[in-house]
């Protein structure tokens, strides 16, 4: 973990010295790509195993209300997970994704925000349901979900032939099933999934570091240093430490967040009706 670390920190720290223009010239080439070439695999295993597909949207609404579930109060708990999730996912509620969209020149705010309303749609909605109906689909082919136990141990890794895997190591097994090599493709993706996020996020703090301690070389510099530390330290920790550290933040950061959505709604109101004016305005 920490070798990984180490060339991803060298790779990241090559991209975000460069300021935002770099990072803007390599997330616009990396994120489109990766998109397409993970939601291509995703059709093909669906075009494949096309018969499954309805019996994998079946079994999420019908296990997602399940009596069973909501007596134990899984409904809650999956809930809360996917909330936590789906935060790392599309951002939406943090408040960071909007200190990228705030670096845009454009003549109306609001136009950025409907740009911005795609995110939570395309990651959430499109590339993380297809990633669950491929694992469905998987499953089905150990006859009756025999392949693994949904849910696992509680721990958020399960047991696949006598190993244990989790995140994109499951997602990994059921593209192999299909797909020869698959594996070097989804590394390939998962990694450029990381980089594209670690920029991103790097961007976001550095904003908030300059606004804490001022935009100089030296606080400019020390930021990026210390950044790219937490990548190694972050890639040699334990992924249960990770999780519960970042939601800890994460919540940090949405609790204040949505408190300033609600006393900025009638700005934003403002700026959407003068938009949608200067729209119908160029359309009469």
């Amino acid at each position: 973990g920490a070798v990984i670390g180490i060339l991803l920190a060298i790779l990241v720290g090559i991209i975000i010295i460069g300021g935002i223009k770099r990072i803007a010239s390599v997330t616009e080439k990396i994120v489109p790509f990766m998109a397409i070439l993970y939601l291509v695999a995703c059709l093909y295993i669906f075009l494949s195993n096309f018969s499954l597909v309805d019996d994998a949207i079946g079994l999420i609404i019908t296990e997602a209300f399940n009596p069973k579930a909501i007596g134990v109060g899984g409904v809650i708990g999956v809930l809360l997970v996917g909330f936590k999730r789906a935060a790392f996912s599309n951002e939406a509620g943090a408040g960071s994704a909007s200190i990228a969209h705030s670096a845009v020149k454009t003549k109306y705010s609001a136009s950025e925000g409907l740009v911005a309303l795609l995110e939570p749609f395309i990651d959430t909605v499109v590339i993380c349901t297809m990633t669950a109906l491929v694992i469905i689909i998987f499953n089905f082919g150990g006859g009756d979900g025999a392949i693994f136990q949904y849910g696992g141990d509680g721990s958020g890794s399960v047991i696949i032939d006598g190993i244990a895997y989790e995140g994109a190591g499951i997602t990994s097994q059921a593209f192999a099933q299909y797909i020869p090599y698959s594996n070097v493709f989804l590394t390939i993706a998962v990694v450029l999934f990381a980089v594209s996020t670690m920029i991103s996020w790097s961007y976001y703090g550095l904003q908030s570091w300059k606004f804490l301690f001022g935009r100089g070389k030296a606080a400019d510099l020390t930021y990026k240093l210390l950044f790219l530390l937490f990548v190694v330290i972050g890639a040699a920790a334990s992924m249960n430490s990770i999780w519960a550290f970042s939601d800890a933040m994460i919540f940090a950061m949405v609790f204040p967040n949505m408190i300033g959505l609600y006393f900025l709604f009638p700005v934003v109101k403002k700026q959407l009706k003068r938009y949608l004016d200067a729209i119908k305005a160029s359309n009469a």
